[in-house]
């Protein structure tokens, strides 16, 4: 042994004391010249014998003894040695003497720890060793095939130390699972007789039971692989045996792909498979043709009895009896083996059930129960069982024991004592679907390889029976081996650890069974939905942290985003919880129970949330309880103590990554933050009541705010994880997920009772429906920002907006088929910059929809305003050029990146400081042909009227409400308009206009003027432009020209049925010029908007009511003023106005109206000036008494009486009077100096008005009675005459000049009522020639009053009228003047149109 190495001082010598080397011995071959001192000594070993040479040989020799060191320092070594050849450096090569020794010395102590083997011959496996043996010692990789009982799994490790193996490395023994490392090492530890944890170790997640000098380790699949990360090439082990392969999980399967790949580089590491007899030429072929050795199992004979649930059939085809279900069938077979026990004599055996899921178990012990066996006891059995539970299988008990069990009892778990098995033919198998991109768990038929290893676990003590609850064609036609995991998995974990050991392609990865390429591209689409791929499938950085963590990468992204957000300590508790096995029970007879005991943790919002009550929980407890009060506080609330204890442990394990990781200092010092100053502003308690009320309202508000920002931190590093599981409530109450999956919250979870909007949930999991457990709410805001790179964005409806100076599009974005975002507004231009310059430009400049300040767009649009205007005055579209050709002016000098107002406002403000003119159209840059046809003279801008020029504008537009020439009138102004002079419009639409007028007469006329043009001209040049009425005036020249006379009714169809355009368009505007609305009907604009004239007149009030105006106090009241409406300066008349009884002052547009409503107003001072005598009058009338009787089915007395004060107040003091008082005191002097008449006058009109009433009460009391029927229309006449002479008020609405006459008028009713029934035809042609006068009257009177005309003339001919219906019918009375038909149409043109 090598017992001291140590440095000369002066010629710097390796000095190795005891024996000397010969002398002179020289160090050539490192380079140096130095010789062996005397009294050196190499070794005192004979295992030194290996490093004696070294000095003497050359380097070929020197690294051939490296073979003999520990393989994992083989490498190392020998970098280092070929370091010293090309730099020697005596100090260096010392340490590396020194590091050499210590692994020679560690090979040969292990070398000499190794016992004598021993080895039970009752074990198959002891007479294949030697067989065993003679192939590893000539191939690398052996496949091992042998049934349970064999004795593989605890002999091979020994037939291997036996032959030299785990000397230079490790003997690592992989299973399955974790209970079998354990129990194995157990078990061979006893066989070697050496202590756990010695010569032979395990290590488990969590738990690691060895040392250096461990020479086998037991451990499971997962635990290798992840070794791979940090050592490659797996130097640690020299042999490396696969237990269990048959289960071809995804690690097994993964595990041997990366050792095929692995054994050429490591020529010295040998490989064990050991496996059922399933499938052993798979194995061999994968490992170039690797020898099989086959160790038989030792079992007894089992017998198969097939016994199916379908019914048998005739031979017509019809069902004999109907088909069982599984249950039934369970029982059928269960009386059939006590009926074969009874008759071959046996005690009872028990018996093991197949069964495909829970729930199928708890169905089929109740029927068992139910059906009440003797001596029997139904045992559940599955993976989710608590080990107390699971460990009632093992007890033994009287009678016979029925173990229902899921596809866990076909290899995990020996059940012992089972000489029967029933097997029902399914079980759930967990299948990735492509299409739903989710984890599905159907049930399936098992394969003929899993019915043989169910048939198998019996037979172990005793010859066995299987019976199989289906058909032998049934089996015969099943596939002979069950898809390996990694056919029907998703492949992102073994894609992840693929990249990250830089492994290659996946496609070219030696798997055993290639995954579909289908499963390939799922596993790169889940990697990318987390970040850890980008679109070239190359591992991005997130991907790099990932595969560090040793947790599903759904879970490791979601740690990632905790320490960015903020949460990682309740995030890392949460992936804790994921990656074990869920602590909370539930027994089949305590349900309830357990359920009322979690509810302490539940959270009404999220079950992720309550997994972090249930740590905080358990911790607060661990803290406070000892071990054993802790167990029992566990039992109490039904939480399973080792699977929280491995929770903690798991816990723990990511904390110390996440530390390695750098992860823990991200994001904590926010929130540490938020909790101090929430804490800092927590209001101190005062004496007001009333403010610690408020305080603590803020200091909730405060608190819950900080909880739902927490909540928010939480759940949006989860939602990192799980983006293509989300889901959104539709109306039928489920779920609509990613990729338009429909799925529904499991019933175990508190948030299927709320259901949230929108959720995102742990797993989807296919069973009886799509279910989606542990399940949170979350907001669809936080999703976008996490999957930006995942999320499609849709851009709907490009638009150009004003207000934002820049093309605008909906943005839809959605995740995997989710809408997420409905309609954004977002800014288009960077999105699709061509689309959105042509739109700016488009919009923006050609339009000139845009908020700018550029010269140039100025300049333009009113030079384009000009040209426009010239196309609306001349109706043609020939005059500027069209927007194509303005956009071509834009987009030749805009550069290509101008697509918004701002960019273009920047550029433009650049550029025009260098070219003032920059973007500045010229006439010739926007013409597309001359224009000088359209001048003033044709087209005036303004329309005079009176003193006032009002504005006409233009537009082209044909079926715009505008199209044709707008009048811009104010309200006040509209009953001053003449229509006639409206309908010449302008001179350069006039022709088109009477075109149209001539073309619009029937064609009986219309053939007297062809062709129209020619005739329509010629007129033309003889009239006057604006003078009378345009038909009428074309009329006359027409007449003139052709002697065709066309009557006012043709011209006023004709009028009718032109265009809009070519009527005048009359735009109505208040006081301050506010549009008010527009049309083309003037008296219908003048009735609409009465109500704004009058308050566009008023004068204004200092407040809301305005000031009466006293009799005696009322000062000048001016005859006509200026006044500025919508900026014309016009003339309006002030007039008194009585309203209600009171009288005020006011303004109107036309002095008739002004001089009409100021003498109506002065009755009413006048009355209250002589309030004495009118007091008087009131209670001395003549007849008053009689006048009531009489008056009172037409209206108030008091009215009446009223009536006739005022009517002879303007009777007796302003009739005659040139012009009317507009002051108190002329007002005063007037009634002063009449009022000595006025009671005379009172007298006078009241008597007449009794006389009229009298007459009237005569006429309505010949109304009743029978009516005869010829006279029906006359006696209809009649009642529309009369109410037309007596109503409400007619005392002082008639004339006084004609009041005196209605006497007479009815009078001459009463003749006529006598005469009717002699001359019934000749009334009737009378009431009709009337009826149209009548008619006539009625619709003008109708106008004028639209128009607030007041037109003696139209008066006049109203009473006229009344004449003529005396001349008529009774001419004995005579007429106040001569009137004929003649004369009222001679009248009726004089009257105002």
């Amino acid at each position: 042994m090598l017992s001291r190495v140590r440095r000369l001082s002066s010629d710097d010598r390796l000095l190795l004391t005891k024996n000397r080397c010969p002398s002179g011995l020289s160090l050539a071959l490192f380079g140096s010249s130095m010789a062996c001192p005397p009294n050196t000594v190499i070794c005192d070993n004979p295992a030194f014998a290996l490093i004696a040479p070294i000095q003497m040989t050359d380097l070929a020799t020197l690294q051939k003894n490296l073979d003999h060191i520990m393989i994992a320092e083989r490498h190392r070594l020998r970098r280092q040695l070929h370091e010293l050849q090309k730099q020697p450096d005596e100090a260096k090569l010392a340490q590396w003497l020194e590091r050499f020794q210590a692994s020679s010395d560690k090979v040969a102590a292990r070398r000499s720890s190794i016992p004598a083997m021993r080895y039970d011959d009752a074990l198959p496996i002891a007479a294949k060793r030697d067989e065993i043996k003679a192939a590893l010692e000539k191939s690398q990789v052996v496949v091992i095939a042998g049934e349970t009982g064999s004795g593989k799994t605890t002999q091979l490790p020994k037939i291997c130390l036996e032959i030299g193996r785990g000397v230079h490395g490790l003997i690592g023994h992989t299973q399955p699972r974790r209970l079998a490392a354990r129990s194995v090492a157990t078990r061979v530890a006893e066989e070697i007789g050496t202590p756990l944890g010695e010569l032979v170790g395990y290590q488990v997640r969590f738990e690691d039971q060895s040392k250096d000098g461990t020479l086998i380790k037991l451990m499971t699949d997962g635990i290798l692989l992840a070794e791979t990360q940090h050592d490659r090439f797996l130097e640690k082990y020299d042999t490396i045996i696969v237990d269990e392969a048959h289960e071809r999980s995804l690690n097994i399967d993964f595990l041997l792909g990366y050792l095929k790949t692995l054994l050429p580089r490591r020529p010295d590491l040998k490989l064990i498979i050991t496996s059922a007899t399933i499938d052993l030429e798979r194995f061999s072929k994968h490992f170039n043709d690797a020898p099989i050795i086959e160790v038989s199992g030792r079992t007894y004979p089992v017998e198969t009895w097939y016994r199916p649930l379908a019914a048998e059939v005739d031979e017509e085809g019809e069902r004999l009896l109907d088909d069982l279900s599984i249950d039934q069938g369970i029982l059928a077979a269960l009386e059939e083996i006590a009926e074969h026990e009874r008759s071959v004599g046996k005690r009872p055996g028990d018996v093991l059930v197949f069964l495909p899921g829970e729930r199928e178990i708890r169905e089929a012990a109740e029927v068992l129960r139910k059906a009440n066996l003797r001596f029997t006891e139904v045992l559940p059995l599955y993976a989710r069982l608590t080990p107390a539970e699971q460990q009632k299988i093992f007890a033994p008990m009287p009678g016979r024991k029925i173990v229902l069990a899921t596809n866990v009892a076909e290899t995990s778990l020996t059940v012992p004592g089972i000489r029967y098995v029933i097997d029902s033919g399914t079980a759930r198998i967990s299948r990735y679907s492509y299409r739903a991109k989710v984890q599905r768990l159907p049930i399936e038929p098992v394969s003929q390889a899993s019915a043989n290893q169910r048939k198998g676990r019996c037979g172990r003590v005793e010859p066995g029976i299987c019976i199989r609850l289906y058909s032998e064609e049934d089996f015969l036609g099943r596939p002979e081996f069950t898809d390996p995991e990694i056919l029907r998995t998703n492949l992102a974990a073994v894609i992840l650890q693929m990249l990250h050991l830089r492994l290659g392609s996946i496609e070219d990865f030696p798997f055993i069974e290639p995954p579909d390429g289908k499963a390939i591209s799922d596993g790169f689409n889940l990697l990318q939905e987390l970040s850890a791929v980008n679109r070239e499938s190359q591992l991005t950085p997130i991907g790099r942290q990932l595969a560090r963590l040793p947790i599903d990468p759904r879970l490791g992204r979601m740690v990632l985003e905790g320490a960015k957000q903020g949460s990682l300590e309740e995030i890392l508790i949460v992936a804790a919880a994921l990656s074990v096995q869920d602590p909370r029970e539930r027994p089949m007879d305590r349900q309830q129970a357990a359920d009322q005991a979690h509810a302490q943790w539940k959270d009404v919002d999220s079950d992720f949330a309550a997994l972090i009550n249930l740590w905080r929980g358990f911790e607060e407890k661990r803290q406070e309880l000892g071990s054993n009060p802790l167990r029992t506080w566990c039992k109490k609330n039904f939480l399973n103590y080792m699977r929280l204890r491995e929770w903690r442990d798991a816990h723990r394990q990511l904390v110390l990554i996440a530390r390695d990781l750098q992860l823990m200092g991200k994001g904590g010092q926010s929130r540490s933050e938020a909790q101090g100053e929430q804490t800092a502003n927590t209001p101190q308690p005062t004496k007001d009541t009333r403010v610690n009320a408020i305080a603590r309202q803020q200091a909730e508000a405060s608190e819950a705010a900080v909880r739902a920002k927490n909540y928010a931190a939480v759940h949006k590093a989860i939602l990192a994880g799980l983006l293509s599981q989300i889901g959104q409530k539709t109306e039928e109450g489920d779920y609509l997920g990613a990729r338009q999956r429909r799925f529904w919250i499991h019933p175990s979870s508190v948030i299927g009772r709320k259901k949230p909007n929108w959720i995102m949930a742990a797993e989807l999991v296919e069973t009886t429906k799509l279910f989606a457990r542990m399940v949170a709410k979350i907001e669809p805001d936080w999703i976008e920002p996490l999957a930006a790179h995942l999320v499609k964005k849709n851009h709907l409806e490009p638009h150009w907006e004003k207000k934002r100076g820049q093309v605008v599009a909906y943005e839809q974005v959605t995740l995997y088929g989710m809408i997420i975002v409905g309609r954004r507004p977002v800014h288009y231009g960077p999105i699709d910059p061509p689309v959105a310059r042509e739109m700016f430009i488009r919009e923006g400049l050609v339009r000139g929809d845009i908020n700018s300040r550029a010269r140039c767009l100025t300049a333009n649009r009113q030079l384009l305003e000009r040209l426009d205007e010239l196309e609306a005055k001349s109706r043609r579209r020939d005059i500027l050029a069209n927007e194509e050709t303005l956009f071509g002016y834009y987009d030749a000098r805009i550069p290509q990146d101008i697509y918004q107002a701002a960019s273009f406002e920047s550029w433009y403000k650049k550029g025009s400081a260098a070219d003032p003119q920059l973007l500045i159209m010229r006439e010739e840059d926007a013409l597309a042909r001359d224009a000088r046809e359209v001048t003033a003279a044709q087209y005036p801008d303004t329309l005079r009227i009176g003193e006032l020029q009002l504005p006409l504008s233009y537009h082209f537009e044909p079926n715009h409400p505008r199209d044709g020439v707008t009048l811009r009138v104010p309200a006040p102004l509209l009953p001053q308009l003449q229509p006639e002079r409206l309908e010449w419009l302008v001179p350069g639409l006039l022709e088109a206009k009477c075109i149209a007028l001539v073309r619009g007469l029937p064609k009986a006329l219309r053939k007297n003027f062809v062709p129209v043009p020619d005739f329509v001209g010629a007129a033309l040049g003889k009239l006057v432009f604006g003078q009378g009425s345009l038909p009428q005036a074309l009329g006359h020249e027409l007449l003139r020209m052709t002697g065709a006379r066309v009557s006012d009714e043709a011209w006023a169809e004709a009028a009718e049925s032109i265009e809009n355009h070519l009527k005048m368009n009359i735009e109505v505007v208040d006081a301050q010029g506010k549009f008010l609305g527009e049309g083309r009907d003037l008296a219908e604009l003048t009735a609409r908007f009465a109500e704004a004239s009058q308050a566009a007149l008023a004068i204004p009030q200092q407040s809301d009511k305005p000031k009466a105006v006293e009799a005696k106090a009322f000062a000048q009241v001016a005859e006509k003023v200026q006044q500025t409406i919508a900026g014309l300066s016009m003339t309006v008349y002030p007039a008194l106005v009585e309203e209600a009884g009171v009288v005020k002052e006011g303004r109107f547009p036309t002095q008739a109206e002004a001089d009409f409503q100021h003498r109506r107003a002065l009755q009413r001072l006048l009355l209250q000036q002589l309030a004495e005598q009118a007091k008087f009058l009131r209670g001395k009338l003549p007849g008053l008494t009689e006048l009531g009787l009489l008056y009172r089915d037409i209206g108030r007395v008091e009215a009446l009486v009223e009536d006739i004060l005022l009517a002879s107040l303007d009777a007796c003091i302003l009739e005659g009077e040139a012009t009317l008082p507009r002051d108190g005191a002329a007002l005063a002097q007037l009634a002063e100096r009449k009022r000595g008449d006025w009671t005379a006058h009172a007298e006078r009109i009241a008597r007449q008005v009794l006389e009229i009433l009298k007459l009237h009460h005569g006429l309505q009391k010949r109304f009743k009675g029978k009516i005869d029927l010829a006279q029906a229309m006359a006696l209809n006449y009649i009642k529309q005459q009369l109410a037309g002479l007596v109503y409400a008020g007619f005392v002082r609405e008639t004339p006084g000049e004609w009041l005196k006459e209605i006497p007479r008028y009815l009078k001459a009713i009463e003749q006529r009522l006598d005469k009717v029934g002699a001359q019934v035809q000749r009334d009737r042609v009378w009431t009709g020639e009337l009826a149209g006068y009548w008619e006539q009257y009625k619709a003008r009177a109708a106008k004028h009053a639209q128009e607030g005309k007041r037109d003696p003339e139209l008066t006049l001919y109203r009473w006229m009228l009344e004449e003529y219906r005396v001349s008529l019918f009774a001419q004995q009375l005579g007429t106040k003047m001569a009137v004929s038909d003649k004369r009222l149409s001679k009248q009726w043109t004089l009257v105002e149109g």
